[in-house]
């Protein structure tokens, strides 16, 4: 609470509140400044609401703040559950109620202006019913509705361009430049025009330049026709493919069956196809239109709080006890007579249920079968397009797939062994080369120094020697050990043998006294579970025929819910229409002239003369307009003579004027020079 609080301190000292609180003076407020608070937040974001609380009523401006808190959907926390008790906080100026609306204003202040602005154009005004049964009304409400959308796509235009990046500077300045090339162009066509003047032919030459503009003009659009006549060829193409691979399929199907299985499938899909058309599809629309029906009921309806809701859900739960009390006295009064048709009731509904499923499980494996093989033929025109070989199908495809697995994973395998062998060969290789070579090295020393002691040939003797005995002793020591591990091996595997059969007896035993039990508890059970279908069988079969029951209940008292409306809702027009009709009555039979005029066929009288005499002034100017337009045509007719007559005297004047200049610069030089 205390962030809170620090937060909204902050935002009001900041532009365009400047409040200059701290959390002890904000604190201190009272509820009319609290409220007051409220209000010129709520009058940042909404002009309107920027008024003084003093002067209304605190039960219109919490209706005001309401109605503007509704609009930008603000809904209260969760410890203030009540709509009543938020109200009454609101009235009164409450701080917990008060400082976490102004925390959520604050929070997001410039999309609440954003929604506060549109709510202006986009919360629609609701005609009741008999209103619109008047033409012209319905067609104004229809215009308000069209205007309403394009606001919307207006306005998400407008968003789209302040997003994009164009400022109107940037535009302005496109816009000058723009001119400036226009104005360039127009004197470099000027001067063209003025060269190609003096060209012998000129006109003639324009005239081949047109054909050729249009030529190539006619050129690209029957590129343009050809490309479209291309591709509408690939598309009758794959048409053509698709006909071609229908009629194999169907060849094939027609020679692989017979008659007998060809009419047996029709008859499956034309059961299937009237199953569809008389049960499922016009109980899915009659869904449809009763969820319809209650959407449109729930719109229709007025707004409600949550204690309506509260008092809704205690209804609810009061017809609820009454129809399961109303059920089990039926059930109680019936049931010797129904038991005989529950079981089948049960299995009928069982059957149905899964018909339903089945079916919808059928649409969809259709569906999806007709999307695959649009992909296939998609792909088969593509494979013929990149000019490969013929598609395999089916198993030869699978077969193929399978093939070229085995030999990707053999292949891979086969290829890490070579690696593995080759880096391994390497190192081997380099390992053999250098022991080699130090073998070498000491063979040459070692030979030197018995060529130097007078006994060569001992160390190879040695060698051979120490090799022969060391094999030797190694046989006995591997004899010796092989003996004592099977002696010992023998003694362990006796003993374990004698305990294993003693600590195994009682065990035995045991076993067999379970196994006896168990074979009695196996059939015990296969009785129960006997007991236990049968028994759910019976109330499954209670449990469908009482949901029969409440959604016949449930539907019938929707009905009679919906009557008793809408009978109510034409007695209340049928009384406004009289009320209306006697009260126009009342009006027209008025001595009093004053009453009279309030009459709603004098008003339409007074206006339909109103309008006359308006269409007779209008006339009356159209008259004059017409006899004065031609005199007024030729009237600025001259004027533009004129207009081009004093421009071309300026004209005339100005070149004057520069010749004077030039001859009395000429005169003056002549006159310096007799000077010199």
């Amino acid at each position: 609470m205390s962030d809170q609080i620090q937060f909204i301190v902050e935002k009001l000292n900041q532009e365009p509140f400047r409040k200059n609180y701290n959390l002890i003076t904000f604190d201190s407020l009272e509820s009319t400044q609290l409220l007051q608070l409220l209000n010129d937040v709520l009058g940042e974001i909404d002009p309107k609401h920027a008024v003084d609380i003093r002067e209304e009523l605190p039960e219109q401006t919490a209706k005001r703040m309401l109605s503007l808190l509704g609009i930008l959907k603000y809904k209260p926390p969760g410890n203030i559950s009540d709509l009543s008790t938020f109200r009454q906080g609101l009235v009164t100026g409450s701080k917990p109620v008060v400082h976490p609306v102004l925390y959520w204003l604050l929070q997001r202040t410039n999309e609440l202006k954003k929604r506060a602005y549109l709510a202006r154009f986009l919360v629609k005004l609701e005609v009741p019913a008999e209103f619109l049964q008047d033409d012209t009304v319905a067609d104004i409400n229809k215009q308000y509705e069209e205007l309403m959308e394009a606001f919307k796509n207006l306005h998400k235009e407008c968003g789209q361009l302040k997003t994009s990046g164009l400022s109107t500077a940037e535009i302005r300045r496109d816009i000058s430049a723009m001119e400036e090339e226009k104005d360039q162009l127009i004197k470099r066509v000027e001067r063209l025009k003025k060269r190609v003047e003096t060209v012998q032919n000129h006109q003639r030459m324009l005239e081949i330049a047109r054909q050729l503009r249009l030529e190539k003009e006619r050129e690209e659009s029957l590129a343009q026709q050809k490309q479209e006549q291309k591709n509408q060829l690939f598309h009758a193409e794959q048409r053509l493919q698709r006909a071609q691979l229908q009629l194999k399929e169907m060849h094939h199907a027609v020679v692989d069956s017979k008659p007998e299985g060809l009419m047996k499938k029709l008859e499956e899909e034309i059961n299937f196809n009237s199953y569809l058309v008389t049960e499922k599809i016009p109980r899915e629309l009659e869904s449809k239109k009763n969820a319809a029906y209650f959407l449109q009921k729930v719109v229709a309806e007025p707004a409600m709080g949550q204690s309506d809701l509260n008092v809704l859900e205690i209804k609810i739960n009061e017809v609820n006890a009454q129809m399961n009390q109303l059920i089990e006295k039926r059930m109680m009064k019936y049931e010797p007579i129904d038991s005989k048709f529950s079981m089948y009731r049960q299995q009928a509904s069982i059957i149905s249920r899964k018909k339903e499923a089945k079916a919808e499980e059928l649409q969809a494996a259709k569906e999806e079968m007709s999307s695959t093989e649009r992909q296939m033929l998609q792909k088969t025109s593509q494979a013929h397009e990149l000019e490969g070989a013929e598609v395999l199908k089916g198993d030869e495809f699978k077969h193929y797939v399978n093939k070229l697995r085995s030999k990707n994973t053999f292949y891979k395998k086969k290829r890490l062994e070579i690696a593995e062998i080759t880096a391994e060969y390497g190192i081997l290789q380099r390992t053999e080369e250098l022991l080699k070579q130090r073998h070498e090295a000491i063979q040459q020393q070692l030979q030197a120094i018995e060529d130097k002691k007078g006994i060569s040939g001992y160390s190879y003797t040695q060698d051979e020697l120490e090799r022969v005995s060391a094999v030797k002793s190694e046989m006995d020591e591997m004899k010796g050990r092989t003996l004592d591990n099977m002696s010992e091996m023998v003694k362990k595997l006796n003993t374990m043998v004698a305990e294993k059969k003693a600590s195994l007896a009682p065990v035995i035993k045991e076993l067999r006294q379970l196994r006896q039990k168990c074979q009695e508890l196996t059939q015990e059970c296969d009785e129960k579970k006997i007991q236990y279908d049968s028994c759910a069988a019976g109330l499954e079969s209670n449990r469908s025929t009482l949901e029969q029951e409440v959604k016949g209940l449930l539907e019938e008292c929707v009905q009679e819910e919906s009557n008793y409306r809408y009978i109510n809702c034409m007695k209340r027009n049928l009384e406004i229409q009289l009320q209306r009709a006697k009260e126009e009555m009342k009006a027209y039979v008025s001595p009093d002239p004053q009453e009279r005029r309030k009459a709603v066929r004098e008003q339409y009288t007074r206006m339909i003369l109103e309008q006359e005499n308006l269409g007779k002034k209008l006339r009356e100017k159209q008259k004059v307009v017409r006899e004065s337009h031609g005199p007024n045509m030729k009237q600025i007719k001259m004027w533009q003579d004129f207009e081009q007559l004093m421009e071309c005297k300026r004209e005339c004047f100005l070149k004057q004027q520069n010749q004077t200049a030039i001859g009395q610069v000429i005169q003056e030089g002549g006159k310096d020079r007799l000077v010199l």
